[in-house]
Order: C-alpha cells, then sequence, then structure tokens
C-alpha cells in the first residue's frame, strides 16, 4: 500500500500546472498612440482579431492576482496579410504583423499599482516587459532592446515577417532572468497590438487560445 500511495503522489507531482486561460473580452481597452489611427480589434472570447491599415494601437488588460505568479505562456496566431520586414530596433521603423506584451512589476508593489493604466505602467521605471513578436527582419529567437522601452522592455522574436499559423509556448521565468536578470516579480498584465504605421501597409491577423501559468 505504502508503495502505491508514494508512486501515486510522485505521479501527481510530476504533473503539469493546469493552464489558466485568458479571454479576449470586455476587459480589454485600447490605447491609442495618435488622435488620427487605430488599428480594429474584434474580441470574441477565446480568440481577438486585428485590423490594422497603415495604423498601430494597443490593448490591455490587467491580470488579477491569481496569474501574478505565471512562468509560461502559450497561444495561437495567424497572419493572413502583413507588414514587411523591418529593423525591430529602429525606433519610427519598427513595424511588425503581431506582437504580445508581458508586463511585470516587482512582487513589492504590485498591489499599489494595481488599476494602472497601460500607459502609466510602460512608463513606471520599476516595470519591466518581454514583447514576444511576429514580424520584422531577425532571427527567432534574437532578443533585442526596446527602441521605446529601453532597459525596461526586451522584444523576444518568434517569428519574422510573413504570413501563416502557429502555435506558441514560451518560458516567462527564462525569458525574464535572460532578459533582465531576474527578481522577484508580478505578471499584472498583458497587451497586444499590431503596428503598420511607419510601411504604410496592411495587416489582417488573429490570435486565440491564450493560456497562462
Amino acid at each position: 500500500m505504502y508503495r502505491f500511495l508514494a508512486a501515486a503522489i510522485l505521479s501527481c507531482a510530476a504533473l503539469p500546472a493546469l493552464a489558466a486561460p485568458v479571454s479576449f473580452d470586455g476587459t480589454w481597452k485600447t490605447q491609442k498612440f495618435s488622435l488620427f489611427s487605430s488599428n480594429t480589434y474584434g474580441f470574441n472570447g477565446s480568440s481577438v482579431s486585428v485590423a490594422s491599415n497603415g495604423s498601430v494601437s494597443l490593448a490591455y488588460r490587467p491580470l488579477p492576482q491569481s496569474y501574478w505568479g505565471a512562468n509560461a505562456a502559450s497561444w495561437s496566431w495567424s497572419v493572413q496579410e502583413g507588414v514587411p520586414a523591418t529593423d525591430l530596433r529602429q525606433k519610427g521603423g519598427d513595424d511588425r504583423n503581431l506582437a504580445l506584451y508581458f508586463v511585470f512589476v516587482p512582487e513589492s508593489e504590485a498591489q499599489a499599482l494595481q488599476g494602472a493604466s497601460v500607459r502609466q505602467l510602460l512608463t513606471n521605471d520599476a516595470a519591466r516587459v518581454l514583447v514576444y513578436v511576429w514580424g520584422g527582419a531577425h532571427d527567432r529567437g534574437a532578443v533585442l532592446g526596446s527602441p521605446y522601452l529601453g532597459n525596461r522592455g526586451k522584444t523576444v522574436v518568434l517569428r519574422g515577417a510573413g504570413t501563416g499559423s502557429a502555435n506558441e509556448t514560451v518560458n516567462l521565468a527564462r525569458d525574464y532572468a535572460n532578459a533582465f536578470g531576474g527578481g522577484e516579480t508580478a505578471l499584472v498584465g498583458i497587451a497586444l497590438s499590431g503596428d503598420s504605421d511607419d510601411t504604410d501597409t496592411r495587416i489582417r491577423a488573429s490570435v486565440s487560445g491564450l493560456n497562462i501559468n
């Protein structure tokens, strides 16, 4: 009996943590960067469509405390029309098809920053942002400095410029440590963008099945 119980306990311990889905619902809010142009986001529960016509904007949602200790994420994304290859390090010339932003703050500051807007978070000196990108003229796995966030953000290239569909799984804890050196942090929000304003082109894309665990 003891051997049976020990085996059962070890078997359960080896199971991966259950993934927590993130719904594409009304909790997402759009942040414009220009009064004259913005992307169109179609939120549909399990997925979101992105249409960009020579425009750029950001859709953001805060995450409740149950997500703050996340170590990994997965999702599917698809691009039907996209922007040409660009240099993602170049401010004002870094168009990309899709980008998913994972926004972290120190655990000690997470409670105080609840309710902060995405603009407040992205300009907070204590925040750190991992930006996973489909686009650019870079190899998969390239880690680039952000032309807008400075030392507070890193771009991680998952797909170069082009169209198609793909499934992604990322190790947030490892990528954070590689980019920023580790630390006790909380994942307080996520954001999504398409960016076609510099090349004056079009994006037709979607993201679905976003899970964080």
